[in-house]
């Protein structure tokens, strides 16, 4: 089971656009500090589909002997196309990840019978699968039916990170399905709700700047003081929702920048956000309580 916080960790950016492995250090290290339960390296919130192959083997070079035994890692692979997402999920098993995760292919909208054969094939190389389902980003919204088909007959998808803002969908998973898989929250400002619905976790963009705050959450909600639980994601959520003012991860990296971790420097087609929101951030920042913030 993956249970608990993973982190899905940004890439750090020098001004002149490579990778910042110093930072990238310091942040990976913040995060074991803040003991969350794992991370997801080359996913979204890395700017994965950026990053050269080349690249993303050198992050997985450094990323995981500095992980490993210290929490788990679970490795995005999932792309639009069959043949490269097999690519990238074999060249992840050379890093032994607890688990690969794999979002429903974005652009081409495959029929159930495409969908169905496309996670076979990734589920056939033997590490366990997380099913993403992001409509907003992919365009593919699962029907309750393919996902039954999905789930029933690719017993190897382990968990669904659900991304899903339609909560009558999430509400009918997580009762058909969170009892019997991983079933991890990823949005963070509904960490509550799912929490609620019998989540098991969730990976989260905004854990590289709140991770203790988050593990705190998520820790005070299993000991059933879900009160205090929700007052200490009342007292985030401001900081949450700006995390979101831009597309992910422009504002995460910019609120990194404004604690000492690296630049808030992305990759084209992502841009610097607008004056406007980085003044919105820094009164945010300038107000919030210290214990929220890795260090």
């Amino acid at each position: 089971m993956f249970t608990g916080v993973y982190t899905a960790l940004a890439t750090p950016f020098t001004k002149q656009g490579q990778v910042d492995y110093p930072v990238l250090e310091r942040l990976i290290q913040a995060q074991l500090a803040a003991r969350i339960e794992g991370f997801v390296l080359l996913g979204t919130t890395a700017e994965a589909a950026t990053l050269s192959a080349e690249e993303k083997t050198e992050i997985l070079r450094f990323c995981t002997p500095r992980i490993k035994g210290r929490a788990k890692i679970i490795i995005g692979t999932g792309t639009n196309d069959t043949i490269s997402t097999l690519q990238n999920t074999r060249a992840a098993l050379a890093f032994e990840p607890d688990g690969v995760l794999i979002v429903t292919p974005y652009y081409n909208k495959p029929n159930p019978n495409g969908l169905v054969a496309h996670y076979k094939q990734a589920a056939a190389l033997g590490v366990p699968v997380i099913l993403y389902h992001i409509p907003g980003r992919t365009g593919l919204k699962l029907s309750a039916e393919t996902l039954d088909r999905l789930l029933n007959e690719v017993p190897q998808i382990a968990g669904v990170k659900e991304s899903d803002y339609d909560m009558a969908h999430v509400t009918d998973t997580a009762v058909k399905y969170s009892s019997k898989l991983s079933y991890l929250c990823g949005n963070d400002d509904l960490f509550p709700q799912y929490l609620a619905l019998n989540s098991s976790g969730i990976i989260s963009a905004a854990a590289n700047v709140f991770a203790p705050a988050l593990v705190q959450i998520y820790k005070l909600f299993q000991e059933g003081r879900t009160k205090e639980s929700f007052a200490l994601f009342a007292q985030l959520y401001p900081l949450i929702k700006a995390c979101y003012l831009e597309t992910n991860p422009t504002c995460v990296k910019y609120m990194l920048s404004k604690i000492g971790f690296g630049t808030e420097a992305v990759r084209l087609p992502l841009g610097e956000i607008s004056t406007e929101n980085k003044q919105k951030i820094d009164r945010l920042l300038q107000t919030a309580d210290n214990n929220l913030f890795i260090k």
